[in-house]
């Protein structure tokens, strides 16, 4: 396995604290409308749901975020953006104290899983393919040979895309 980029963790780490919040934030919504003290207990619940599982989905792509799961990087820039947007509304309400740290984690984390670095971790799964022969082919044996051999040096005299009769 290749080494993990300092990206790709400072990006989960980002992701993983924003999953951290909105689950503390769910769960701090949900007690409020436990007990009797949110103004609109509907919306109050809707908030919750979406919170928390808001937050376990972003605590999920920091997860695969370290495991190299290329599959985890298009969640993660969606949340960012998603980010982005409720940082300037909460700019706009004078809630700064919150919009700020809001809007420069979404601005960072994005700007990390884009990163080269994290592209090239990411897209080889975090780990090492194996030996490939010099045309970036797998070895013989891999995933994408079929077992006919090759056209290159066969003698067979048929070319990509022509059939056989």
């Amino acid at each position: 396995m290749s080494k993990r980029s300092s990206t790709v963790l400072a990006a989960a780490a980002l992701e993983a604290a924003e999953g951290v919040a909105a689950v503390g934030f769910g769960g701090y919504v949900g007690v409020e409308t436990a007990i009797g003290s949110a103004v609109d207990p509907v919306s109050a619940i809707g908030v919750t749901v979406l919170a928390l599982a808001g937050g376990i989905g972003m605590l999920a792509c920091a997860r695969g975020l370290l495991r190299g799961q290329q599959g985890s990087r298009a969640p993660t820039v969606l949340t960012q953006l998603f980010a982005l947007p409720v940082a300037w509304s909460l700019w706009q309400s004078d809630q700064a104290f919150t919009a700020i740290p809001l809007g420069v984690v979404a601005a960072l984390t994005l700007v990390l899983v884009l990163s080269p670095p994290s592209t090239a971790w990411l897209v080889h799964g975090g780990e090492d393919d194996g030996p490939d022969d010099e045309d970036g082919a797998p070895a013989d044996g891999g995933p994408d040979d079929d077992g006919a051999g090759s056209a290159k040096g066969s003698g067979s005299g048929q070319g990509l895309g022509q059939e056989r009769g």
